[in-house]
């Protein structure tokens, strides 16, 4: 996942680890250690990184049988040790990750940017314990994801859907229709991709928030948007969304969700 490096675009990251670290069975001491080692990487990009330009923040998960490993990267002005050390804040925030997490390394050098590396194990924390699924990448202003494992797609857009809502302070019913439409979608559309990789483009504004899920295989999209249907009812979920609509671009077909935040 790569997003610009702003304060407000930590909350996004932590939600959808927290959704993945669920999904693969951590532990609740697991989870609160993730959140903050997660929280502490990235606002030492943010804080520290760019020097108040704008850059992006990437971050990387990759879940095994026994844990999480977490990279987040930044391409600012890299690890300077005897200027940053001196920072207070930096220097607890690593100090913070490293006590937290299982294992902890720090790579990168001036003007090259800055990559640390995070291991969070399944279950007892990472204050003593020990394949790159979910990606964040950065797009001007919008986020977009990127992931190698279709059935991770559910759990983890669920926690950004609800946090890029409230952020734009959707109103409750807003919001649940945005969770019906995309839980559905995410039932239907690990299936659709031959290559197995799933890219999904969330851009926020002030008027809603917008998806692009693909590229898919010839016909997926429209396939999925057909089961959508909810025949007891007579009606589709399709109506829950302001716009469904179908992209076909070179590399395969999307389809773009939008939820307005006027009721």
């Amino acid at each position: 996942m790569t997003l610009p490096a702003k304060a407000e675009n930590v909350a996004v990251v932590r939600h959808a680890l927290a959704g993945l670290a669920e999904e693969i069975g951590m532990d609740e001491p697991g989870l609160a250690d993730l959140k903050t080692v997660v929280t502490e990487a990235c606002m030492n990009v943010v804080a520290h990184a760019y020097q108040g330009e704008p850059g992006p923040l990437s971050v990387e998960a990759r879940p095994d049988e026994d844990g999480l490993t977490v990279i987040v990267r930044d391409q600012g002005i890299g690890i300077r040790p005897q200027a940053d050390v001196e920072s207070s804040s930096l220097r607890l925030g690593l100090s913070l990750i490293a006590a937290l997490s299982s294992s902890f390394a720090i790579s990168g050098g001036i003007d090259r940017g800055t990559e640390v590396t995070i291991r969070i194990p399944l279950h007892g924390g990472g204050s003593n314990g020990q394949g790159g699924a979910v990606r964040l990448e950065p797009r001007s202003q919008a986020t977009e994801l990127i992931t190698d494992r279709p059935e991770l797609l559910g759990p983890v857009l669920a926690r950004v859907i609800g946090v890029l809502a409230a952020r734009r302070d959707l109103s409750i019913d807003r919001v649940s229709d945005a969770v019906l439409v995309t839980d559905a979608i995410a039932v239907s559309a690990p299936g659709s991709f031959s290559d197995g990789r799933v890219r999904l483009g969330l851009e926020d504004s002030e008027g809603g928030i917008e998806l692009r899920l693909g590229p898919m295989d010839a016909g997926a999209a429209k396939r999925i948007r057909d089961e959508l249907e909810v025949p007891d009812v007579g009606g589709s979920l399709e109506a829950l969304a302001d716009e469904l609509t179908l992209d076909q671009s070179d590399d395969g077909d999307y389809l773009v969700i939008r939820f307005s935040a006027a009721p």
